[in-house]
């Protein structure tokens, strides 16, 4: 694949995958509650997630989104009761009077799950490649080597936006020390899951 139309892609899936939506919401969320280090498998879920809708479209598998339409809708529906549960117990998490403990992530596994329901049921990311992204490559030519080339493309976009916002939200735990600190974080990271669930339930 020529370096031009890796360049269109890496530039339009930075624009639909920087702005702020349900899965940067989780994830800022994430980090708040738990530390940059523990959303590692929440990080690797969502690309997974990502490369399984774009290889769902470089192959021409579209189809499979309609035909197991009430399977997606499954998923979807899924992320967003597991996205709603999140919220329920970091709204109600309790704080350490000491101050020194900051809220503890759940185990990988969980964060892995966590990661791939939010990429997998996220309309805005389904529509990027299964609508959007035909219009910006021509899939019928993407050989073998170009859907690796592209992956590669969106994993190293990726990599960039969501390690930033990561880091950004690390930086701000750092300064959540005090309990009512605390209480206030694990209230906004609530209240970010529960967005990140209404928005995916929204569309």
């Amino acid at each position: 694949m020529d370096l031009g139309s890796l360049l269109i892609f890496a530039g339009a899936l930075f624009v639909a995958a920087g702005s702020p939506g349900p899965s940067i919401a989780a994830l800022v969320a994430r980090v708040l509650t738990g530390g940059i280090r523990s959303v590692l498998p929440f990080l690797a879920a969502m690309w997974v997630g990502e490369a399984i809708w774009l290889s769902l479209a470089v192959f021409g598998l579209a189809f499979i989104a309609q035909t197991f339409h009430l399977a997606f809708t499954v998923i979807k529906w899924a992320g967003v009761a597991y996205l709603a549960w999140l919220a329920g117990k970091m709204w109600t998490a309790p704080v350490k009077a000491d101050g020194e403990t900051l809220p503890k992530a759940d185990a990988p596994w969980q964060m892995f799950a966590t990661g791939l329901a939010v990429t997998l049921g996220n309309p805005k990311i389904m529509m990027f490649y299964l609508a959007l992204l035909p219009t910006i490559i021509d899939l019928g030519r993407v050989s073998l080597v170009g859907w690796v080339e592209l992956t590669a493309t969106m994993v190293i976009v990726l990599m960039a936006i969501d390690i930033g916002w990561a880091v950004a939200a690390s930086q701000a735990r750092r300064f959540l020390r005090s309990p009512s600190a605390m209480r206030i974080a694990n209230r906004l990271s609530a209240t970010a899951m529960a967005g990140a669930a209404a928005a995916i339930a929204s569309r």
